[in-house]
């Protein structure tokens, strides 16, 4: 099963653009607030129309501009699930639910629906508790449990955990993460933050300003964003103007550095990125002299600043982040990074 989409959208100065392929399991577009991914959503759900495109689910053409097809909302077989939730506030969480089986006239299929969603998504007990008796975690379960109901071929989740508290976010994310699973459809999650796109998602897109930048496995883009602006969303904080000097060899003027790479460089180069996890004091491979330049601590974490030696004045000094355990009493003189981890930057 996939769901195929291939759009374009102008909102005055704004240009969507964006085109791919997503499977089963769950599918990240990560980016920044403006950055058009929600907008994707609301197109797919049929909120928005696209202004000329092709969108198809499981074979089922759900809009073409060509053909003039444009499905409604209640005829594309799409769950969205929406920042707030969007439940009833007047009604309990078993009428909310029931609402998605109103075109079910056997009200014993209803019913058999309605505990199969309970069950689902743990709400034994709540059936008569109306929104605001819920905690966030709840609401979330019971908008899931109504869009679920429903039966539909895909899952569109607008900035699931926005609405939450940071400890309720972390402790449910592993949790939806194993229903959607569960769930066994195609599953599209927009998020602006890097750390739910690698939790929750196995693929992940890189959104900006309107453009897929890039999408691939998790793992594999955050090792390889391949461009400057998929490098800063997945939260490189260390990306300079490089060049080539040959095949595995590239220049940082403004670090004063030549920095060895794991992978073979190509020709039209332009940056290089360096994740902040990865300095080490003893790494032997591209290890220079470098100062400090401050220091900021964090709950579990430390961020030292610091300059290379030969670094330009007018730079901004890079980021090296470690846990608390393994802090260096004294600051060294020399930091390396090992060349696996020398990200190469083409546009």
């Amino acid at each position: 099963m996939s769901l195929i989409v291939d759009i374009r959208k102008d909102l005055g100065d704004f240009h969507l653009r964006t085109s791919f392929e997503a499977g089963n399991g769950i599918t990240g577009l990560l980016g920044a607030s403006g950055s058009g991914k929600s907008l994707t959503l609301k197109c797919i759900a049929g909120i928005e129309r696209p202004d000329e495109g092709h969108i198809e689910l499981d074979g089922k053409v759900l809009f073409d501009s060509k053909q003039k097809i444009d499905l409604p909302p209640q005829k594309r077989g799409v769950g969205y699930l929406f920042q707030n939730y969007a439940l009833f506030p007047h009604m309990t969480l078993r009428r909310n639910i029931l609402c998605a089986l109103h075109a079910e006239k056997d009200r014993q299929k209803k019913e058999k629906v309605l505990e199969e969603m309970i069950r689902m998504m743990r709400l034994e007990g709540l059936e008569d508790y109306r929104p605001h008796q819920l905690s966030g975690g709840q609401q979330q379960r019971a908008a899931l449990a109504r869009i679920l109901a429903g039966r539909p071929r895909a899952l569109l989740l607008d900035e699931p955990f926005s609405s939450l508290d940071a400890h309720l976010r972390d402790s449910l994310k592993i949790e939806l993460r194993d229903l959607l699973l569960e769930y066994g459809k195609e599953v599209l999650m927009v998020t602006h933050s890097r750390d739910e796109a690698y939790n929750m998602s196995s693929v992940v897109g890189v959104m900006d300003e309107g453009r897929l930048l890039a999408i691939k496995p998790t793992k594999k883009l955050f090792a390889d964003p391949g461009s400057v602006a998929a490098a800063r969303i997945t939260g490189c904080k260390n990306i300079a103007a490089a060049r080539k000097i040959s095949a595995f060899e590239a220049e940082v003027p403004e670090w004063g550095i030549r920095l060895t790479t794991a992978g073979e460089i190509r020709d039209g180069l332009k940056a290089v990125g360096l994740r902040a996890h990865y300095f080490n004091a003893l790494a032997p491979q591209n290890r220079y002299r470098v100062t400090m330049d401050s220091e900021m601590e964090e709950p579990f974490e430390t961020i030292i600043r610091f300059r290379y030696e030969n670094q330009e004045p007018d730079s901004p000094p890079l980021w090296w982040r470690l846990g608390k355990d393994r802090r260096p009493g004294t600051f060294p003189e020399e930091l390396g990074i090992a060349p696996a981890n020398v990200l190469l930057l083409y546009e």
